[in-house]
């Protein structure tokens, strides 16, 4: 599954309400899945997934608004982002294809398959709930521009290991590829209550919780998959990044629940009732 040259992915954009949006596209003869990233990060977040996944799957990782080189927005809406996702699909003549999403793109991915069920044929949404109550009102604290890197970097303290990925020069100085009164609307407009949306789509969906999270408790993840039809549950040894933290585990657990959807011999994966093998140290609920 892996291989040992990472794929050079291609950047390209759209035009939506005379907004730019930017995309990687990594390519490979495989099929589809949009990916979304969350607050503060970008598409390329993604790059080792596509690398893991390359001969299986053409990975399309959105830069969504006011997140990396896609241009600011005044709304942050849920139907925003939501329709910035079908946006891309169209733009590029896709539809039913795979969706992941990781906390503000989890939310986008299953949202996506309830209002544009013809455009989504398989979920992963990675430790992300259907209540969301989160606050990232500390970022309003970084430092808008720096004289030098490592001055941004020292003015972002702890967090500034997280964002070395959105570290950008700019003419008047360093910064950060978002703005975070951005994030901070981004994240009011995305707390709430989504249970509709959640049970309203039943495609096959892949829920994938860090045993570590702060963000999803157990109980309530077993809560979503045990609501929603065709749902499969994993835990893998993380926090709130999963996709991060354990890259190799992540993309084991999708590599393995897409396959299972297009093996021919495995029949409806949604209708077992025995556990399903997952990588070492997962563990699967129906």
């Amino acid at each position: 599954m892996t291989s040992t040259v990472p794929p050079e992915p291609k950047r390209a954009s759209l035009t939506v309400a005379g907004r730019r949006l930017s995309f990687l596209d990594f390519g490979g003869p495989g099929r589809p899945l949009l990916a979304l990233h969350g607050h503060f990060a970008e598409g390329r977040t993604f790059a080792h997934l596509a690398r893991d996944l390359r001969n299986s799957w053409r990975i399309i990782a959105l830069d969504q608004r006011g997140h990396g080189l896609s241009d600011r927005s005044p709304d942050f809406s849920r139907a925003g982002y939501v329709e910035d996702a079908a946006a891309v699909l169209r733009h590029l003549g896709l539809h039913r294809v795979a969706v992941l999403g990781h906390p503000l793109g989890g939310v986008n991915a299953y949202q996506l398959a309830a209002r544009f069920p013809g455009l989504v044929n398989a979920l992963i949404v990675e430790d992300i709930g259907a209540e969301v109550d989160g606050d990232v009102s500390f970022s309003l604290a970084w430092p808008h521009r720096a004289a030098t890197r490592a001055e941004l970097l020292e003015g972002l303290g702890t967090s500034a290991r997280y964002l070395i990925g959105a570290v950008r020069e700019y003419p008047d100085g360093w910064g950060l590829a978002f703005d975070p009164k951005d994030m901070n609307a981004s994240q009011q407009e995305l707390n709430g209550d989504h249970w509709n949306d959640w049970i309203s789509s039943d495609c096959p969906a892949l829920l994938v919780r860090g045993s570590r999270s702060t963000v999803l408790s157990a109980e309530h993840a077993k809560d979503m998959a045990t609501r929603r039809r065709h749902t499969q549950l994993t835990e893998l040894p993380a926090g709130h990044t999963v996709h991060e933290t354990v890259p190799d585990e992540f993309a084991a657990a999708v590599n393995e629940f897409l396959g299972s959807l297009t093996r021919p011999s495995a029949g409806n994966p949604t209708q077992r009732t025995g556990p399903r093998r997952v990588p070492k140290s997962g563990r699967w609920w129906r």
